[in-house]
């Protein structure tokens, strides 16, 4: 199974965001143990990297989207994304231009989110990190 994630996931993973860490941990956890593929923008590494460079010292924050990049692959953000982007009915450009990376992904079962109101207007399916968890543990059991 492959997931689309995005900044959110991220950030609650690394910073330990509660009530949201609980979550993301068990997410990448499947994904360490290879159940599940995560994918994510370029461009939300980079945002991950400036809003945790606020809370923790540089080299922390480095090693630490470093050893996530370990498990994640990333997909660029290019022009043509960018224009997709612009040119979408998705209110919230960032988020159109994660949806646009999300496209790019084969054979994507889903983007993993809380923030879903922005993505409602996905033509992928989105879930939120709790119903992630029960649909991949269901599939898992099948």
């Amino acid at each position: 199974m492959n997931f689309f994630i995005d900044s959110n996931l991220i950030l609650d993973f690394l910073s330990e965001r509660k009530p949201f860490a609980e979550n993301a941990n068990q997410i990448f956890n499947l994904a360490y143990n290879k159940h599940i593929f995560l994918y994510t923008s370029s461009q939300s590494v980079l945002t991950s990297h400036y809003i945790l460079k606020k809370a923790f010292a540089e080299e922390k924050v480095r090693k630490s989207l470093s050893e996530i990049l370990e498990i994640i692959e990333i997909i660029s953000v290019d022009k043509i994304i960018l224009q997709k982007g612009l040119k979408s009915i998705h209110k919230d450009y960032e988020d159109a231009v994660q949806i646009f990376c999300a496209h790019k992904t084969e054979n994507l079962t889903g983007i993993i989110t809380r923030d879903m109101k922005d993505f409602s207007t996905s033509e992928i399916s989105v879930f939120a990190p709790d119903e992630a968890i029960i649909y991949i543990n269901k599939k898992l059991k099948s």
